[in-house]
């Protein structure tokens, strides 16, 4: 057994396996390395025109059973450095305690994550590593917030992945193990009452899916 990794689902010390809750903790425990690593990584990267400026990070669980995903930030999340903060982060809480979603099921993050001028100055490549991100946090369903967002994650290439129809609110299969719900853009739809009916007709779906999901 020397110099051969064991099964993760053995005790290194006994052989014997291991209880769920330790499976589900060591792997907790990898996707918080995991995603350390993918901050770090994205803090030392030069490719985009960002000048001094840091990107912005995903914030949420790091295993999500929904991953939030916008297309890029704006002001309040490029000073905090953080996605989903300021008004748009405040809307989707309430949205969520409306659907009774548990928070801690959510992890959310941005296409482009480097504080550009214009969207169109960002790397390919640093958009991409939406693929690793998606990978580390592995979430059972994608919400895209907004044309823009759909747009990117179709060009993405992810494996066994069919194009995602912009269709608001109609839940589609992305992957043999991954749904994804587009709704539309959340920070333009906090001004104008239709804008809000209109984001809130779509989001609450994911209602619909997450009381249909089994707790386990």
């Amino acid at each position: 057994m020397q110099g051969q990794d064991l099964d993760p689902v053995m005790s290194k010390t006994t052989l014997m396996p291991v209880t769920d809750d330790e499976i589900r903790e060591k792997y907790l425990e990898r996707a918080i390395r995991e995603l350390n690593t993918f901050a770090h990584d994205l803090r030392a990267c030069t490719s985009c025109q960002r000048g001094q400026m840091s990107p912005v990070l995903g914030s949420g669980h790091p295993q999500a059973d929904i991953m939030l995903i916008k297309h890029s930030p704006r002001m309040a999340e490029i000073e905090e450095g953080v996605a989903f903060y300021g008004r748009s982060g405040n809307a989707l809480m309430k949205s969520l305690k409306r659907l009774d979603i548990d928070p801690l099921a959510v992890y959310g993050t941005l296409c482009i994550k480097c504080p550009v001028p214009d969207s169109s100055l960002a790397d390919p490549g640093c958009v991409a590593r939406l693929v690793e991100e998606i990978e580390i946090v592995r979430p059972k369903i994608l919400v895209l917030m907004g044309e823009e967002a759909v747009q990117v994650v179709n060009e993405l290439g992810l494996p066994l992945a069919e194009q995602v129809r912009w269709e608001p609110g109609v839940l589609q299969k992305l992957t043999p193990t991954r749904e994804v719900l587009p709704v539309p853009d959340i920070d333009l739809s906090l001004d104008d009452d239709r804008d809000k009916r209109a984001f809130w007709s779509a989001f609450r779906e994911l209602g619909t899916w997450w009381a249909e999901h089994p707790p386990y």
